[in-house]
C-alpha cells in the first residue's frame, strides 16, 4: 500500500509493481516455511511413543511433551491469525487514507479548473468592454459639444454611457482578479495534496505487502495445526488408553504432513488456473468481451461508489467501490486478466483478492467467505476465471462482493469505468 527519485506516473507504477512482486514472492516463500517452535521432523515417532510406555515416568514425560506440542500448534495458529487480522486492518486503514486523499486532491483540482475558467471568461468580458470604450473614445465628445451645441443632449448621454461602461469594466476586471486569486489558491491546495499522495501510496503498498506476508504465515500455521494435530492426538491416545486403531490415525497424520510439505514445495511455482465460468450476461463471469472484461459477479448493486454512512461502523466514510449482492458462496470472477498481488485478510475488506490487470489498472474483490479464496499471490488468472466465493467477512452486514477498480493505485467509480469497457455493474 520513502522519498525516492521522481518518475513519471506509468514508470512509477511499474517500479512499484515490480517491488510488490519481489516482496510478495519473498514474503510468501518465507511464510510457507514451517515456523513452529518444533517442526514436524522433531515430533515424537510412533516407536518413541511405544518405548515411553515401558515406565510410568517416561510415559508421563511423553504425554506432557505431546500435550505441549498440541498447545503450541494451536497457540501459534491463533497468534498468526490475530497477526494477519491486525496487518489487514493496518493495510485497510492506509488504503482508505490514500483513497480519501486522492479524492480530495481531485476535488481541489476540479474546483481550481472551474475557477480558472471563470476568471478567463471574466477577463474576456472585461477585454470586450475595454475595446468598446476604446472605439467610443476615438470620437472627441468635448469638441462635438462645443462645435454642435444643439446636439449636446445626445453627446452628454454618450458621455454618461461611456462613464457607466468604464465603471462596469472596472468592476469586471476586479472580479476577474478575484477569480484568478481563487483559482490560484485552489491550484496550490491541489498541488500540496498531490505531493502528499506519493507517501500515502507507498504506505498503502507497504502495508499490503505486510498483510500478505501475515496472511501466508497464518495459513501456514493453520495448515500445520490441521495436518499435525491429528498425529499427535493419536500418539496421546496410545499413551493414555488401550484404544485400538490409533496407529492408523497416526499414519494418516504422517501422510497428511507429507502432503502439506509437498503443497509447500509446489506453491512457489504454482500457476494452476480454474476453468473459466460459462455463465453469461448480468450473472457475471463467462467469456470476456472484445475489450477483455467480464462482470465480476452476479447480483444487483446495493451500494454505489462515494461518501456514505457506513452501515457497519455508522461513520461517514468513502466507499471506494460498488457492492454486488448475489447469494452467499456465489462465485466471484476475475474481471480481467491479471496477476494476484494480494490474497488474504484485508481488515475491513474482510478476506480480499487484488489483481494487477496491467497498464496501471487493478481490481479488488472484498468480503470473501472464510476459506473462499481460490487463488494465491503471484498467480496469473484470466478474465472470467473464478477466484473466490461471496461472503460477509470484515466490515460487512451481509453476503456481498465489494468490487473496486483502481487506476495507478487510486480508486475510481467502477460503474463508469466498467461501462467504458462494455460491462454493466
Amino acid at each position: 500500500m520513502t522519498t525516492s527519485p521522481q518518475f513519471s506516473r506509468p514508470a512509477r507504477s511499474r517500479l512499484v509493481a515490480a517491488a510488490v512482486a519481489v516482496a510478495l514472492t519473498a514474503g510468501t516463500l518465507a511464510a510457507l516455511a514451517p515456523t513452529s517452535s518444533a517442526s514436524a521432523l522433531d515430533y515424537p515417532s510412533w516407536d518413541e511413543v511405544q518405548r515411553a510406555k515401558s515406565s510410568t515416568s517416561a510415559q508421563r514425560d511423553k504425554v506432557h511433551e505431546i500435550e505441549s506440542l498440541i498447545t503450541s500448534l494451536r497457540s501459534e495458529a491463533t497468534a498468526k491469525r490475530k497477526a494477519a487480522q491486525a496487518a489487514g486492518e493496518a493495510y485497510q486503514a492506509a488504503q482508505t487514507k490514500y483513497d480519501a486523499a486522492t479524492l480530495k486532491q481531485h476535488t481541489f483540482q476540479s474546483q481550481a479548473d472551474e475557477a480558472e475558467q471563470t476568471a478567463a471568461e471574466s477577463e474576456e468580458q472585461a477585454g470586450q468592454l475595454a475595446a468598446q470604450l476604446g472605439r467610443a473614445s476615438g470620437d472627441d465628445v468635448t469638441t462635438e459639444i462645443l462645435t454642435h451645441p444643439s446636439d449636446s443632449d445626445d453627446l452628454l448621454y454618450e458621455l454618461g454611457a461611456m462613464s457607466k461602461l468604464t465603471e462596469q469594466a472596472d468592476g469586471i476586471y476586479s472580479q476577474a482578479s478575484q477569480d484568478r486569486g481563487v483559482a490560484q489558491g485552489l491550484a496550490d491546495k491541489a498541488d500540496r495534496a498531490k505531493k502528499a499522495l506519493g507517501d500515502l501510496a507507498d504506505a498503502a503498498q507497504s502495508k499490503m505487502q505486510q498483510a500478505q506476508g501475515a496472511a501466508d504465515a497464518a495459513q501456514s500455521a493453520v495448515d500445520a495445526q490441521n495436518d499435525n494435530e491429528a498425529r499427535l492426538e493419536a500418539q496421546l491416545t496410545a499413551l493414555t488408553s488401550k484404544q485400538r486403531g490409533v496407529e492408523a490415525d497416526y499414519r494418516k497424520g504422517v501422510a497428511a504432513e507429507k502432503a502439506r510439505q509437498a503443497r509447500i514445495a509446489a506453491a512457489a511455482a504454482k500457476a494452476a488456473a480454474n476453468a473459466p465460468a460459462t455463465s453469461q450476461g448480468g450473472a457475471g463471469g463467462g467469456s470476456a468481451n472484445a475489450a477483455g472484461w467480464v462482470r465480476p459477479s452476479g447480483g444487483f448493486q446495493t451500494s454505489p461508489y462515494g461518501y456514505r454512512v457506513d452501515p457497519y461502523t455508522h461513520y461517514t466514510a468513502l466507499h471506494a467501490g460498488v457492492d454486488l449482492a448475489p447469494a452467499c458462496n456465489a462465485p466471484i470472477y476475475a474481471a480481467h486478466d491479471g496477476t494476484v498481488t494480494f490474497a488474504g485478510n484485508g481488515g475491513g475488506y474482510g478476506n480480499e483478492v487484488i489483481l494487477d490487470n496491467g497498464g496501471g489498472i487493478s481490481t479488488a474483490y472484498g468480503h470473501v467467505v472464510d476459506g473462499g479464496i481460490l487463488v494465491t499471490a503471484g498467480q496469473h488468472v484470466t478474465a472470467g476465471q473464478q477466484i473466490a466465493k461471496i461472503g460477509s467477512t470484515g466490515w460487512s452486514t451481509g453476503c456481498h462482493l465489494h468490487f473496486e477498480t483502481r487506476v495507478n493505485g487510486a480508486a475510481v467509480d467502477p460503474v463508469p469505468f466498467m461501462a467504458a469497457r462494455g460491462i454493466s455493474v
